[in-house]
């Protein structure tokens, strides 16, 4: 009994490793603004070879994701970009979506992950930074 909980233990380990290789970063929060939405599109667009990292966050009623292309796929990035958008906007009918791969949206959503994931913001400051 003992061994079987340490195997899967190990491959909890092991899964939460090749999350991090990938530059994924899951958002965990203690306050009531459930990030869900964006973890489990984090999981889908990083599973994608042509991405190398991920960012997203969402509202009640809208998701935001930055994405970040390898440099040889920087050619089909549009391409890539409507792809993302139609895959998500099936994952999550009832959410706006929007997807890009601007490198400031992207330092603007690590920016309110690492908010998120201390606790130093609600639900009506984060309506109100992407108005």
């Amino acid at each position: 009994m003992i061994g079987f909980g340490t195997g899967c233990n190990d491959n909890q380990n092991q899964l939460d490793e090749d999350n991090n290789d990938l530059g994924v970063s899951l958002v965990h929060t203690t306050k009531p603004i459930d990030q869900s939405v964006a973890n489990r599109a984090k999981e889908k667009m990083i599973a994608k070879e042509e991405i190398s990292d991920v960012k997203a966050v969402n509202t009640e009623k809208e998701l935001f994701a930055a994405i970040k292309v390898d440099n040889f796929d920087r050619f089909r990035l549009k391409k890539i970009e409507k792809s993302i958008k139609s895959d998500l906007e099936k994952m999550n009918p009832n959410h706006e979506i929007i997807v890009s791969s601007d490198k400031k949206m992207m330092w603007e959503l690590e920016q309110l992950e690492q908010k998120l994931q201390k606790g130093n913001t609600d639900k009506k400051s984060l309506k109100k930074r992407f108005k």
